[in-house]
């Protein structure tokens, strides 16, 4: 006999995020093993695009972070060959050298302390939206955990070598998690690996949407209330973790070498 049809909705979502916390048991990874993790899915989800884009996790040290080696691709990082920066990226640990397009990333993580995680990729869809100078648009459910919490830069300003590009992404990212970049690419934030990962790859998702929509017709709003709802219920720590291992999962079959 059912007992919950006369539950408001608001007392069914607290009931469903409870049990999250207290059924959905999640595999323990390092940061290392994140990153990589989190390279081998993007890879398999588009975001490569030869040898553009960087992926930083803070390490424990303060001022230091993790990031891949300038000259490998998304699919050859593992967690052994990633590296250890400080701000100025000097190396610390690791071989070979880091992107100099991480200086942003600096920038970044200075002006916003709970950041743990930066993603930046030019993935085919998000590139190509890039070239319209039109703001990414939320109007589909799959996508509302990127509704309202996506600040738009609408000139390029050049390869992010310079301090320069660094303190306009920061400043232009203001409070929200994610970055769209006219002419350029995506960049997402997280308090953690997990949560960047799901923003990420939602973000190439929205886009390839839009794209689609946009040739076939106009696209409608999504009622905005509605829409926070849905972005508030896929925003949180164990959404995230749940949303991670499912794709290390299908990545693990694919590229078992990545935890080395």
């Amino acid at each position: 006999m059912a007992n919950t049809l006369d539950t408001p909705k608001d007392e069914l979502i607290l009931q469903s995020q409870q049990k999250m916390e207290q059924f959905l048991s999640l595999p323990q990874w390092s940061t290392r093993e994140k990153l990589a993790l989190s390279c081998r899915i993007l890879f398999d989800a588009g975001h490569d695009s030869g040898l553009a884009g960087q992926i930083t996790a803070r390490a424990d040290e303060p001022g230091t972070y993790y990031t891949q080696q300038l000259g490998l691709g998304f699919d050859e990082i593992t967690a052994s060959n990633l590296l250890l920066v400080d701000e100025d990226l000097n190396r610390l640990d690791g071989a070979g050298m880091p992107n100099p397009a991480n200086r942003f990333h600096t920038w970044v993580y200075r002006r916003y302390p709970d950041i743990k995680c930066i993603i930046h990729t030019h993935p085919f869809h998000v590139a190509t939206l890039s070239m319209l100078e039109k703001p990414l648009v939320i109007s589909h459910m799959d996508t509302t955990p990127l509704f309202d919490d996506c600040a738009f830069l609408d000139k390029w300003p050049g390869i992010p070598v310079g301090n320069s590009e660094g303190q306009m992404i920061s400043e232009a990212l203001t409070n929200k998690r994610c970055l769209f970049l006219a002419h350029h690419g995506l960049l997402v934030t997280g308090r953690t690996v997990e949560e960047a990962l799901m923003l990420a790859h939602l973000f190439e998702r929205a886009a390839r949407m839009q794209l689609v929509a946009m040739a076939a017709g106009n696209i409608q709003p999504i009622d905005e209330s509605l829409a926070k709802e849905a972005h508030d219920w896929t925003s949180t720590p164990k959404r995230h973790q749940a949303f991670f291992a499912y794709y290390a999962r299908r990545t693990l079959r694919k590229h078992s070498d990545c935890l080395q």
